[in-house]
């Protein structure tokens, strides 16, 4: 099938395939962020918090495991036909891994049915950063980015808003249902609208050769996320135990607020990719959000010392800030790999990412566990703090 150019196919085109785009990546963001929700339930039902941590850290390092093999077929095969292949793969790990908590499976059990979920789902992230990057021009990259980039933060919006209501009401086997629900509405999405953007016939030079050999940029690209992502895996995975169970809120109530959260949070990523397509840079913005996010998590962590009620209004300003970076260091490593390296040039993003959130969040929860949610905060305001001097010029 011969897929128009990015100029000459409808408006209407390019925002269908945008939005389905979204909803493949929802598929995984539901599953990497959305068994943090089921973390009160298993609590309460005896599992200690650093082991439920463990378990909802499986998807993630499931992540790990493929997502640079992912990304290597993705430059070799095209982005449809692994989307596809790989929704269809979430829907069946993920109906899996629920039936295997309506049989009451060991801890264990669900471990390797949610690392297997990870594993088949890793691609979506790069595929549907790749179609973005191909169907939209240079100056509607970022805002198109931040768009997709909204599945980050609305799939948390979503998984909060009903898996842990579920999980208390009817137990967490009904949460598990909600990451097969989206996977299938994800699959139906790709199969019926995604279409392969247009790629040149042959290479171009930034296109073929090695990105990584040019210099440092990609490197330091990766650096400031892997900083960046720790306070945001921390807030997504812990907010709902800090409200529910060290300030008592009812769980309807923290999936409303959490979910209210991350809606703002998407539209600020649409802000953040539209003003660095105004100032026509990717790397300012990202130095801004990198202050801004040291900063309140550092607030954060002094108002919650204190039991300060205004703890709450600023972590719903850290939540929106700590993601807004996330769609333009996508688009930066796209546009800056080629189209023949970006799908390796975003899986390693993506599986640096996934390493530095699988391997912090157990650490968190020890110190959680150990002396409170305060200090967490505290220690999750240096990485942002480090990355800050990391960030590096944009490329000419």
């Amino acid at each position: 099938m011969t897929s128009p150019s990015p100029a000459t196919a409808t408006s209407t085109r390019r925002w269908v395939i945008l939005a389905s785009s979204l909803l493949a990546a929802m598929a995984t963001t539901c599953l990497a962020s959305g068994v943090a929700f089921l973390i009160p339930r298993l609590h309460q039902d005896g599992m200690s918090l650093p082991a439920a941590s463990v378990l909802a850290s499986a998807p993630m390092v499931g992540m790990v495991a493929t997502t640079l093999l992912w990304g290597w077929a993705l430059d070799r095969v095209g982005e449809r036909t692994i989307l596809v292949l790989s929704l269809s793969l979430t829907v069946a790990a993920t109906v899996a891994t629920t039936a295997a908590s309506a049989l009451h499976a060991p801890a264990w059990a669900l471990w390797i049915g949610l690392f297997a979920a990870g594993a088949v789902a890793a691609s979506t992230n790069g595929a549907s950063g790749r179609i973005v990057v191909g169907w939209f021009p240079a100056h509607q990259r970022g805002t198109a980015m931040g768009i997709r980039q909204m599945a980050q933060p609305l799939g948390v919006g979503v998984t909060g808003l009903t898996v842990p209501v579920l999980a208390q009401r009817f137990g967490t086997t009904a949460g598990f249902v909600v990451f097969v629900v989206v996977a299938v509405v994800a699959l139906v999405a790709t199969v019926l609208w995604i279409v392969d953007p247009p790629h040149p016939d042959s290479p171009t030079e930034s296109g073929g050769t090695n990105p990584y050999r040019r210099g440092s940029f990609l490197v330091r690209v990766h650096a400031v996320s892997v900083l960046l992502v720790i306070p945001q895996v921390a807030l997504w995975t812990f907010v709902p135990a800090w409200l529910i169970i060290a300030r008592h809120w009812p769980p309807l109530q923290v999936g409303i607020a959490v979910t209210a959260t991350q809606v703002v949070a998407a539209l600020g990523r649409i802000v953040a990719g539209r003003w660095s397509d105004a100032w026509g840079s990717r790397m300012r913005p990202i130095r801004i959000i990198a202050a801004a996010a040291t900063l309140l998590m550092a607030a954060l962590a002094a108002t919650d010392a204190i039991n300060s009620p205004v703890a709450v209004l600023v972590m719903v300003a850290a939540s929106i800030v700590v993601v807004a970076d996330n769609g333009l260091a996508f688009t930066a490593i796209a546009e800056y790999a080629g189209p023949a390296w970006s799908g390796r040039g975003l899986a390693i993003q993506n599986t640096s990412q996934y390493i530095a959130s699988a391997a912090s969040v157990p650490l968190i929860a020890a110190v959680i566990d150990g002396h409170g949610y305060a200090w967490a905060y505290a220690l999750c305001a240096l990485p942002p703090l480090i990355g800050l001097a990391l960030v590096p010029r944009d490329p000419r």
